[in-house]
């Protein structure tokens, strides 16, 4: 028994193009990030048994852009980015790799955030055997699942982003057994 997940970063924002670290704050689609979700749509079929987001709109809002407006989604907050404390909605300019083990201030580590995504994953794992599932989420928990399904080290994750080469990336596969 596996479960196969599709999983899609949600399209860029405002506070993406400023360079702002928006974590768990919500950040409004830009006119990019709009165009990409509807890229998105035009790239997948909407072929899932279920579709997850986070529960921050700009998931929400990539989600109902590529899926169309009315279909099901389900919201879970464990899907949310990484919370940056006091550095939320800052621009970014700190070193990912110093938070792996270290929280943000008056927020969360890297290691926080891979904990919030194993209990998700046994939870589709307890509830959503043979199924497909699409996942539109945010960076940290991408990474997250990265560390978790294919044995990457954090370090290992976050120097081969996709982001750092400027490129939006729609998906990533993910088996679990």
């Amino acid at each position: 028994m596996s479960i196969e997940i599709t999983y899609f970063a949600h399209g860029t924002t405002y506070d993406n193009e400023k360079h702002l670290a928006s974590g768990q704050a919500d950040a409004e689609l830009s006119k990019l990030g709009v165009s990409q979700a509807k890229k998105l749509g035009g790239l997948v079929k909407n072929n899932f048994d279920f579709i997850f987001v986070s529960d921050l709109s700009r998931s929400i809002d990539t989600a109902k852009i590529a899926f169309g407006k009315d279909i099901k989604l389900i919201i879970d907050p464990r899907l949310r980015e990484c919370d940056y404390g006091d550095l939320t909605q800052k621009v970014k300019d700190w070193s990912i790799l110093e938070r792996i083990n270290n929280k943000y201030p008056n927020g969360e580590s890297y290691l926080d955030v891979e904990k919030r995504i194993k209990e998700f994953i046994n939870f589709l794992k307890e509830k959503y055997s043979n199924k497909k599932i699409a996942i539109v989420s945010h960076q940290a928990p991408q990474f997250a699942f990265e560390v978790i399904t294919n044995d990457f080290s954090w370090k290992e994750v976050i120097e081969n982003d996709w982001r750092k080469q400027g490129k939006w990336q729609p998906g990533w596969k993910y088996i679990l057994k």
